[in-house]
């Protein structure tokens, strides 16, 4: 068979990530997201992209839609579902939009144009919002319109120095044959961890007996470490006072500080990262902590939004300690991003854009090892029949 484009859609495509993951074996038919900011970025990163559309999920129709897709890529918003988040749930403002995004899942299928593979990305909160119905609802909905699901958690820090746990949900049309070799008997410890297995073990009979364990490769590339992303000289932050420094230190608690002393020890440099967060002290009382780790992986990567904060870097090299705030090109390495991709100007809009989006090479993963060999699969089929 001669190498071709397969042809997807992309919902809520952000700054094109998960076009990025796909590579040149896919080609966009079509784009969707409601912010024109990160459209903007989307524009000016992908030549032409006369493919996106810039308006809300409900307002688009299956008119809109062209063509017939083999994959179809959603990565709804996780606010709802995340755990930080406000436990709405699918019924939320945000989350909830996976609604209208089925529809036109649905509308698809009723114009005799289902795509045969839907891949669903969010946060792993989505496992356990409103008791595990939310889950049980998306797997029920897939099921519904003749679809086998699975599902996977995948960590990026497998594949960047991040760590940025994230449910992936498969599903297959029942008329795609699944090759054997993508198929697990039974979960795996590495992307069937403890509460995805719980989720699956609460799903209604009929939905666990439809349910397909898939089967992923260990990785073999090493991620990385800090050292590799952080910009000696970066251009939309500066480096932090000796007093603002010393600020983000008093609001560590004992063990924290004794991991910057043990940094110290070292007699060499080395990079940690900080997020401040609210903890309550021995009083009860709830008060603003930083907290440092120093084991080369970054905290995951969060929105500058709703109270949460940006995630600063800390340099310890003996009796020198320096702090500034990630850059916004080192959140874009942190994601797997290419230092050939451009950046909004504004940096708050930079590091918003990585922060809410996906990882690179774990879309890179995914599409290598399970969505490319099940499209090949049905292209084949269907030119053998």
């Amino acid at each position: 068979m001669p190498e071709q484009r397969f042809p997807y859609y992309e919902f809520f495509a952000g700054g094109g990530m998960a076009r990025l993951g796909l590579g040149a074996r896919w080609r966009c038919l079509f784009a969707n997201d409601c912010c024109e900011k990160k459209a903007s970025a989307y524009r000016s990163n992908f030549v032409g992209s006369s493919e996106l559309l810039v308006r809300d999920v409900g307002e688009v129709r299956p008119d809109d839609l062209p063509g017939e897709p083999l994959l179809v890529w959603a990565s709804f918003p996780c606010q709802d579902l995340s755990l930080a988040g406000n436990g709405a749930g699918l019924k939320g403002k945000r989350s909830g939009t996976f609604w209208p995004f089925w529809r036109l899942m649905q509308g698809l299928a009723r114009d005799g144009r289902p795509s045969p593979l839907i891949v669903l990305e969010n946060v792993i909160g989505a496992l356990t919002s409103n008791g595990g119905h939310d889950f049980h609802a998306i797997v029920r909905a897939a099921r519904a319109a003749g679809y086998r699901v699975g599902a996977l958690v995948i960590n990026a820090l497998h594949f960047v120095p991040q760590s940025r746990p994230r449910l992936f949900i498969l599903a297959v049309d029942s008329n795609v044959t699944i090759p054997s070799t993508l198929r697990a008997d039974a979960p795996s410890a590495l992307w069937h961890p403890g509460t995805l297995r719980i989720a699956h073990s609460g799903l209604p009979a009929d939905l666990r007996d439809s349910w397909t364990w898939w089967h992923l490769p260990a990785p073999v590339i090493p991620p990385g470490t800090l050292d590799n992303i952080v910009e000696p000289n970066p251009s939309d932050v500066k480096w932090h006072t000796v007093e603002e420094t010393k600020r983000l230190l008093s609001m560590m608690s004992r063990p924290n500080l004794r991991k910057v002393e043990q940094a110290r020890r070292l007699k060499r440099p080395i990079i940690g990262t900080v997020y401040r967060r609210t903890r309550r002290n021995d009083a009860g009382e709830r008060v603003q902590r930083a907290e440092v780790r120093f084991d080369q992986i970054s905290g995951c990567l969060r929105t500058p939004v709703g109270g949460s904060s940006r995630q600063t870097i800390l340099v310890v090299d003996g009796d020198s300690i320096r702090s500034r705030l990630l850059s916004s090109r080192e959140a874009a390495r942190l994601m797997g991003v290419p230092d050939t991709y451009i950046l909004p100007g504004n940096y708050t809009e930079g590091y918003h854009l990585m922060g809410d989006g996906l990882v690179v090479p774990v879309v890179s993963w995914l599409e290598t090892h399970l969505l490319y060999p099940l499209v090949r699969s049905k292209v084949l089929a269907s030119e053998a029949a």
